[in-house]
């Protein structure tokens, strides 16, 4: 056997030395753990130690559970105070619902045990609640124009169709009647929180973590509906189990209710432009230069009546039918001044109409109210005629906006799109 064979043979030998399994020691907020490499490859991990008092374990242990990963970090301004009333809301909404459906068994005629109540809710789903939802469908772009507005508008409806359930005893003989219109107006309401549901939860997605905030967001409305469960339970069983008791304690878990849906609104930064969150921005850049951030706006948008006009932002009315905004003889005029935009003007006595191409985004949209608020600025201080204001309005509108745009995307707005509803638009 020569040399070479040798050398082979002792490279086909199997090495016998034994690995040497990797691990680590971690220790981070007085816990410490041991991670260690499995030979199949799998990282496994041990607790050694955890010297944290037993409050703050339990406290971790329930941020774990119900608030993102990486919370408050994750998560955009707002979210705690949502997330408080909206436990609260869904507290009240089940203590509510289950008063309703004993009230309801009651005026046909059953007289069922408190826990009993509950079993009944999925027959009441069905029938008028399903014409309610396909009403409520044909309103989506609305409601991605206004997801506050809406789902305030939901909670209402909701509320709304609870009362005629818990009043349904007072009229027995119209028992259909009452419980069907009831259902007919819970079905919209589910429809539309359902809809608004998206675009709320995400405004609050800081690092594009929407499926744990909705995961989340999921697991407290389902605790606080169990606690509320149990709390009508109990309501239904003593104070509520006459109709007296129903007619104090259901307005107010309503108004609880209602109450608890306006703060989650108000606390929620939505960073999609809409009319009046274009208005808004508007409005604060051309008096004060300052360009106000999703947060800043949340608690000044009008919940109820979106559509009011700002005077600061040129009283712009959008979504107008062009041949209703603009008269054919200025037409031809208005588009020279706006040659390459995707936007039509239309001053007015008491608005300016604004009516924008099919493919406007955001940006066109923005434009357009800058020229708007500039042009009704300059025209209280100069006795120009309607289009040289225009005029002048556009050349100012065009050497503040490259930095206005870039601050605008700076503070988390997003511009490449603009939601008016079912405003009417036109194409050439």
């Amino acid at each position: 056997m020569n040399l070479l064979d040798m050398i082979m043979m002792r490279k086909k030998e199997p090495d016998k030395t034994p690995e040497i399994p990797v691990y680590w020691v971690e220790t981070s907020d007085s816990v410490s753990r041991h991670f260690q490499f499995q030979p199949d490859g799998q990282l496994s991990m041990k607790l050694l130690d955890d010297a944290r008092p037993v409050y703050r374990r339990v406290v971790e242990s329930f941020l774990s559970k119900f608030f993102p990963s990486g919370y408050p970090y994750s998560v955009n301004e707002g979210y705690l105070r949502y997330t408080q009333f909206r436990a609260l809301q869904h507290f009240s909404s089940a203590a509510l619902s289950v008063l309703s459906t004993q009230s309801l068994l009651f005026a046909a005629g059953l007289r069922p045990t408190p826990a009993q109540a509950t079993a009944v809710s999925w027959i009441l789903k069905d029938g008028m609640q399903h014409v309610g939802k396909l009403i409520c469908s044909n309103l989506g772009a609305r409601m991605d124009s206004e997801p506050k507005r809406w789902r305030i508008l939901a909670d209402v409806l909701y509320d709304l169709g609870t009362g005629l359930e818990v009043l349904s005893p007072l009229c027995p003989h119209l028992f259909l009647e009452v419980a069907g219109l009831g259902n007919f107006a819970k079905g919209m309401a589910v429809v539309a929180a359902r809809a608004t549901r998206l675009p709320i939860y995400s405004s609050f997605a800081k690092e594009g973590n929407l499926s744990d905030l909705f995961a989340k967001g999921e697991a407290i409305s389902t605790l606080f509906n169990v606690l509320g469960l149990g709390v009508g339970i109990h309501l239904a069983s003593t104070f509520c189990s006459s109709m007296q008791g129903k007619l104090v304690a259901g307005p107010l878990l309503s108004i609880v209710h209602v109450c608890c849906v306006v703060e989650e609104m108000r606390a929620t930064p939505v960073n999609t432009l809409n009319p009046q969150r274009t208005a808004m921005i508007v409005a604060d850049f051309v008096k004060t230069g300052k360009i106000s951030s999703p947060a800043d706006l949340r608690y000044h948008e009008d919940l109820l009546f979106p559509g009011r006009l700002i005077e600061d932002a040129g009283n712009v009315k959008v979504g107008q039918d062009l041949h209703r905004a603009v008269r054919p003889s200025e037409l031809r005029e208005l588009k020279e001044i706006f040659p390459e935009e995707k936007f039509i003007l239309s001053p007015g006595n008491r608005w300016t109409d604004l009516v924008l191409e099919q493919n406007a985004s955001g940006e066109d949209a923005l434009r357009a109210w800058l020229v708007a608020a500039y042009a009704l600025s300059m025209k209280k201080s100069s006795h120009e005629s309607t289009f040289v204001t225009l005029q002048d309005a556009y050349a100012k509108m065009n050497s503040v906006f490259d930095p206005f745009l870039s601050e605008l995307q700076a503070k988390g707005w997003y511009t490449d799109r603009f939601l008016d509803g079912t405003g009417s638009r036109f194409s050439w």
